[in-house]
């Protein structure tokens, strides 16, 4: 999915300066953006306070739209650099295209994961016709200098490892939980978790206290550690955290985001991950002169034009404002 502000603002993340090396409970409230011509998304990273958690470095809740009279989803061919894009849907489908030549229809409780490496663009839609409600994330992975470079891929998992408790079932999306490892390739120590919970369920998850967390609540209402967040918003748990108590007053949609604290400081801006203000500024004149990026095949439409680059130099700088 593709940032579509055309006043493309500067994200600043990275650096274990500002990390919480202890529990916390820090709600964020979302930013609303439109996306396309009738997708409205929740921003809940990079936030106001907070930029990143672990490599997470984006993420998008949106829906549940009613999309059964609409186009729904429309996003236009758009590039990507320095991350990995996940697409993760609890209703609808959402068809991606993408200029190694991919095409996909992802389905709910099923991983798309694309690596853009070095450079990659694509497309994403929803079918005709398709299903009456859109309801999803969609979040990027920032990939650790090591491996920023990689040969862009696009991956399609439909069946994932669940780690259940009573009243729990916790798909795992990317990384590791309690002893689960989903097939998504991964560049850094991360955890991306899909939580169902059923109502008056109370359970307490394992976690890696060396890990940074955050909760995203999809559906329902729950208590996490105590603090209700509800739908579109987003809690921040810092580090130092063993396991995490959860309880549902109603049925209830989590995803918990966590991974060590990314230590590289990176520059985010439009859809683009990089380090310096040098490679911003290659990045978006390779894409507006349509080298580098490849060619999103099938797509009915034109691609997405990039926004100006601001005049003042691009730095990387902390994780926090």
């Amino acid at each position: 999915m593709s940032n579509l502000d055309r006043q493309a603002a500067l994200a600043v993340c990275g650096g274990r300066g500002f990390v919480v090396a202890e529990p916390v409970r820090e709600l964020l409230s979302p930013r609303r953006v439109q996306l396309g011509e009738s997708t409205q998304v929740r921003r809940l990273l990079p936030n106001l306070g907070r930029r990143m958690v672990g490599a997470w470095a984006f993420v998008d809740h949106y829906g549940p739209d009613d999309i059964a009279d609409e186009p729904g989803m429309q996003v236009p061919p758009h590039p990507h650099m320095g991350l990995q894009t996940v697409s993760w849907l609890h209703e609808g489908e959402v068809l991606h295209r993408d200029s190694t030549g991919s095409l996909q229809t992802i389905r709910p409780r099923e991983l798309g994961l694309m690596t853009s490496g070095r450079a990659i663009s694509h497309s994403e839609e929803s079918p005709r016709p398709h299903a009456r409600f859109l309801h999803g994330a969609q979040l990027w992975v920032a990939l650790p200098d090591a491996h920023r470079h990689v040969e862009p891929h696009f991956q399609h998992h439909a069946e994932l490892p669940l780690v259940t408790a009573p009243g729990l079932t916790a798909t795992v999306i990317l990384g590791t939980l309690d002893g689960a490892a989903s097939p998504g390739t991964t560049y850094s120590p991360l955890v991306g978790a899909d939580l169902a919970l059923t109502a008056g369920t109370e359970t307490n998850l394992p976690l890696d206290p060396d890990f940074e967390y955050a909760v995203l609540s999809m559906s329902g209402e729950a208590h996490v550690d105590g603090v209700p967040v509800l739908p579109g918003s987003m809690l921040y748990l810092g580090c130092g955290r063993t396991e995490l108590p959860l309880r549902a007053v109603s049925d209830a949609g989590l995803m918990l985001l966590g991974g060590e604290p990314f230590e590289e400081e990176i520059v985010m801006w439009w859809n683009f991950v990089g380090r310096t203000d040098e490679e911003i500024r290659q990045a978006r004149e390779d894409w507006m002169s349509g080298s580098r990026f490849g060619e999103v095949k099938g797509y009915d439409g034109d691609r997405l034009g990039a926004p100006e680059v601001p005049a003042t130099q691009l730095k990387a700088r902390g994780r926090v404002r």
